[in-house]
């Protein structure tokens, strides 16, 4: 097994077992709900604006390992940023899952979040690595449902 490849599955791993920011925000100016019925992933996502800065971010939900992974590391992603720099991660992710960005040969603002082009490597999985980020954009959206059908 390649390095990358063990990095990927210890970096899943971790953020399954401990995700951050899985706990509901009172009072959050958005939320939605996310739901990949191939899978039976489900996620509620919330949001607290301030201003054009997500000022908090957290998920609530469940589903496999990558989906729950890609929740928690996308609430530590956009987390203080605004709303533009949040929506241009949600289009690179989308983008680098789907095999449509080379996170090694552009530039992009994915940080960490470049170890999901794994899930590249299953097509089947890239609906659960997306879930968490098409449910956030919803929320920005003021969308309250979404399904990756």
């Amino acid at each position: 097994m390649s390095e990358l490849s063990d990095l990927y599955q210890e970096v899943i791993l971790d953020h399954n077992k401990n995700p951050r920011n899985f706990r509901e925000i009172e009072n959050a100016d958005k939320h939605a709900d996310g739901n990949n019925p191939l899978c039976g992933d489900q996620l509620k996502v919330f949001l607290s604006m301030e201003g054009d800065t997500v000022k908090d971010v957290s998920f609530l939900g469940s589903g496999c390992a990558i989906s729950k992974a890609s929740a928690s590391m996308m609430t530590q992603a956009v987390k203080g940023k605004t709303r533009k720099e949040a929506e241009t991660l949600f289009d690179e992710f989308h983008r680098m899952v789907l095999g449509e960005l080379d996170p090694e040969s552009e530039d992009t603002h994915l940080g960490k979040l470049k170890i999901f082009a794994g899930v590249l490597e299953f097509p089947a999985r890239v609906k659960c690595a997306s879930l968490s980020w098409h449910t956030m954009h919803a929320a920005l959206e003021g969308e309250e449902e979404i399904s990756t059908e």
